[in-house]
């Protein structure tokens, strides 16, 4: 647990200290050398920072154990910081194209901004080589700590590097044709705000699919099953119920014993299997097990 709390943590401040070394140099390459494209991704990466700050948080309060409160632990921080960041993405993607949009409109009635200069393609350059090897450390962390919340603030970083691309492209074009293709900038601004919103509602349905207890991966779930099913004394598993919490799983079932067997024995038996689900699967947190007797199907009628 502190390993993996160290781990997300490291992802979340390292994406921290780089969203605001690159923020502040794209505005500034983006003021001096007449980019509304730097300055939109500038903008972009300081709303990253607040994301990482929401992340932050999220892991922290989720690696508390649990308490009177919060019996459960507090597991459901990190879909929600998540379910945030996902939001987040969709919300940059709609600014993006709702200011690329203006732009075209502008440039539509014969309005031309000045083109940017040459060395704004520089400054892109550096931040999508920053900006891709972030993302994959940051989703790497992600994935070996299987923290929704990480692998979201991962894809701000690859979300900034498809926007900085994208505005590399506009700026390539306006700086080989002139103030009249300026607006090539706003289309492909467009086209990459379209890929970060599509993004952030992949990410998002996983995040309320976790907030809404939904079942987890019926994998896991035939796993769980196969467990208990091999348990000495238990004769059938009814029911098998998984919700995740964070990266922690909780496990109601339902198995079948003997119906002669005795309280105590049932009870053992419901112990034994909590014990080795537990022991194989150390992301299961709990497991509640009800014990019902054996259903012996009744005797068929027969014709004398």
């Amino acid at each position: 647990m502190a390993n993996r709390l160290q781990r997300g943590l490291r992802a979340t401040f390292l994406g921290i200290a780089v969203n605001t070394i690159l923020g502040i140099g794209k505005f500034l390459a983006g003021f001096f050398g007449h980019s509304h494209a730097l300055i939109a991704d500038a903008t972009e990466s300081f709303a990253d920072i607040f994301n990482s700050l929401i992340v932050w948080r999220g892991i922290v309060v989720a690696a508390a154990p649990a308490d009177e409160d919060h019996p459960y632990g507090h597991g459901k921080a990190e879909p929600l910081a998540a379910a945030f960041g996902a939001v987040m993405l969709v919300v940059a993607a709609v600014w993006i194209i709702a200011k690329a949009g203006f732009d075209l409109y502008q440039w539509t009635h014969g309005v031309y901004r000045a083109k940017p200069l040459w060395f704004t393609l520089v400054v892109l350059g550096v931040v999508v080589f920053v900006k891709e090897g972030l993302f994959r450390f940051v989703a790497r962390e992600g994935a070996d700590t299987d923290n929704a919340a990480v692998k979201t603030d991962a894809w701000h970083h690859r979300s900034d590097a498809i926007t900085s691309v994208a505005a590399a492209i506009g700026i390539a074009i306006a700086l080989a044709g002139g103030p009249k293709c300026v607006c090539a900038d706003d289309v492909a601004a467009i086209f990459a705000a379209l890929i970060i919103g599509w993004n952030g509602w992949l990410l998002l349905r996983p995040a309320l699919g976790e907030l809404m207890d939904q079942a987890a991966d019926p994998a896991v779930i035939e796993q769980i099953r196969q467990i208990a099913s091999g348990t000495d004394g238990v004769a059938n598993v009814e029911k098998c119920f998984v919700r995740k919490s964070g990266h922690l799983l909780f496990v109601e079932m339902h198995i079948e014993v003997d119906p002669q067997m005795t309280v105590l024995r049932s009870h053992e038996i419901a112990h034994l299997v909590k014990d080795q689900i537990r022991d194989t699967m150390p992301a299961v947190s709990d497991v509640l097990v009800h014990i019902e007797p054996l259903k012996i199907p009744a005797p068929r009628n027969q014709k004398n």
